[in-house]
């Protein structure tokens, strides 16, 4: 298709050189040329006015996109985009195929880049149709009847592959995925190819398609890479059993230098210029017990360990350097299975809007990361502690309206009955060991309830009608800051007493809110252009154990993802694992 429709182009340009010789042989200028086809004579294939351009109608699109099932789901976006041209021809002016027919052939011909099939957009057969509209020049009927199918087709091709670049292949809030709430790309289908004819300016890259995100881009540049890794011949397996420390040899080594060092297989991390030497401390134990000296390459010597730290690093594991368990799991993942998770996470950037505010947050869920973003600018990053397995932190966006200082806790219910109902039966005045109360009511008319007075063996979640909660203090589950963004997942960020856990690297513990490990330092950014709200004002009112709420001066958007990858700008990657099984969920429905 690719190669055709370059023919096509030149064709046309043919025509038109060809046409211009012909008027020139029958000694014609340009203006008795106009007059013949004005007139309605022949003036041959090559005349200078073929006749008007025909024109379409809302049946005629209605009915062709209808007859093609990929093209049925844009059928209102190419309904409108016809109605804003007055049902015009959009791919010919005066019936010459425009640039763009073979700009967007070149684009989808390159649709693997985008980790899109260049088959699936490929619903007409454009060669044949060309080449009938070829055949069909002496005749104005067909002609023209060929100039409108093929206008709407290429409409319905271009839609499709809009669709699938700018929305992704996948729906996101479709049974077979994960619940992504995450407010969506909202790009008008109609609009962009108006932008793309150069018939509107737009101040998106519509016309080229260019990726709507660097992070997408990102991506792209590792997708590259590891294809030509892949096309080379990938990496090498590492024995299963291999456990290497620094200092150490192996036959094995080799191929571990081999499979961080080899080719694109570590995209944006330059291989040393020349293969490391290096005398090992265990060769001296070698000599003494008799054995020969190990081969110099055999050794695992610095530069490879710093190599195989950096290597942790990416993936998100303890950078000690020892290859083995986790690390050589990860080694030993195929390129085949890392294209596929580059490709997965491109398509969730398909997901999200056009483009994030200027300033937000934005919370990895497989990252285990906070990120501040001020003007499109990264100013700070924080481990942050999320949600098991069994309680996975959902994925959505909303706005923070509140910075809470010494909070409560309000026990679910499920805690309750799971946890303390057997211990409250036998000693309601145990609450008193947990620093907790019972109350009626919220906030400031709140008041205390005797929990003696509960029949704790028998209390339901329908009739318990009061509040469980643990004082602010030491003891309280939210630590002393917690950050409200009001959401219907009853989710938000939060301090936790229990700081031991940052330093884990899988730090999946929570029942689904998100824990930070810096919340005073994040209470007082985000309160920085509060009046009265620095972090001396804000430290004070947390020694005071009472509850208070501040307004934040304006809503911040709050963004909770799920990328198991991305990369640099120079396409270097990084992975992460796929903790809720949601990448194995999209893979089902991508690639299958």
């Amino acid at each position: 298709m690719y190669s055709f429709f370059r023919f096509t182009s030149l064709f046309w340009v043919l025509l038109v050189a060809l046409g211009s010789v012909s008027l020139q042989s029958c000694g014609s200028d340009s203006s008795s040329a106009s007059g013949d086809a004005k007139n309605g004579a022949t003036g041959g294939l090559f005349a200078s006015n073929p006749g008007p351009q025909p024109r379409l109608d809302s049946t005629y699109i209605i009915n062709t996109l209808r007859a093609a099932p990929a093209f049925k789901p844009q059928l209102l976006a190419a309904r409108r985009f016809y109605r804003d041209r007055n049902f015009q021809l959009a791919w010919f002016k005066d019936h010459k195929p425009v640039p763009q027919v073979q700009t967007l052939q070149d684009i989808i011909a390159k649709a693997q880049e985008e980790g899109l099939d260049p088959k699936t957009y490929q619903t007409k057969d454009f060669k044949k149709l060309f080449a009938d509209l070829e055949a069909a020049q002496s005749d104005t009927t067909r002609r023209n009847a060929l100039e409108r199918e093929i206008d709407v087709a290429l409409t319905g091709t271009y839609m499709q592959w809009g669709s699938d670049f700018y929305r992704g292949i996948a729906n996101p809030r479709d049974s077979k995925n994960t619940a992504w709430q995450v407010k969506p790309n909202k790009i008008k289908l109609h609009k962009a190819l108006l932008t793309f004819l150069g018939e509107r300016k737009s101040r998106y890259n519509y016309y080229e398609f260019a990726p709507l995100h660097p992070e997408y881009d990102n991506l792209r540049k590792a997708l590259a890479a590891y294809r030509e890794q892949e096309r080379a011949g990938g990496w090498p397996v590492l024995p299963a059993s291999l456990k290497l420390r620094p200092g150490q040899a192996s036959p094995a080594v080799p191929a571990l230098r081999q499979r961080l060092w080899g080719g694109a297989g570590s995209p944006g991390k330059a291989q040393p210029a020349s293969a490391p030497v290096a005398t090992p401390v265990s060769l001296r134990d070698s000599a003494k017990a008799g054995i020969a000296a190990v081969p110099a390459q055999q050794v695992y010597d610095p530069e490879l360990v710093n190599a195989v730290k950096a290597f942790q690093s990416d993936a998100g594991l303890r950078p000690d350097g020892v290859v083995g368990g986790e690390t050589l799991t990860a080694l030993n993942v195929p390129i085949g299975t890392r294209i596929d998770q580059i490709i997965l996470n491109m398509e969730r950037w398909r997901w999200l809007p056009k483009r994030f505010e200027p300033n937000y947050l934005l919370v990895n869920i497989p990252e285990y990361t906070l990120h501040v973003v001020e003007e499109n600018k990264e100013v700070f990053t924080m481990p942050v502690i999320v949600g098991k397995a069994l309680n996975e932190t959902p994925i959505f966006s909303d706005k923070m309206e509140f910075v809470v200082l010494s909070p409560y806790w309000n026990v679910p219910f499920s805690i309750i009955e799971n946890e303390l109902r057997s211990k409250l039966v036998a000693n309601p005045n145990y609450l008193d060991r947990l620093d907790m109360e019972v109350v009626k009511g919220w906030g400031a008319k709140a008041t205390p309830v005797d929990p003696a007075s509960i029949d704790w063996a028998n209390v339901t979640k329908e009739t318990f009608k009061y509040t469980l909660r643990r004082r602010p203090g030491p003891k309280n589950d939210l630590g002393e800051v917690k950050f409200i963004f009001p959401n219907s997942n009853d989710i938000y960020l939060h301090d936790t007493p229990h700081d031991e856990l940052f330093s884990q690297t899988n730090r999946s513990f929570s029942h689904g809110c998100v824990r930070v490990k810096e919340p005073i330092k994040l209470a007082t950014y985000l309160l920085r252009n509060k009046p009265g709200w620095d972090q001396a004002t804000i430290l004070d009112t947390i020694s005071r154990r009472r509850e208070k709420y501040v307004t934040l001066k304006e809503k911040l958007p709050v963004y909770l993802v799920y990328f198991t990858a991305w990369a640099d700008a120079d396409g270097h990657p990084h992975f992460r694992k796929d903790i809720y099984g949601h990448d194995k969920e999209l893979a089902r429905e991508y690639f299958d």
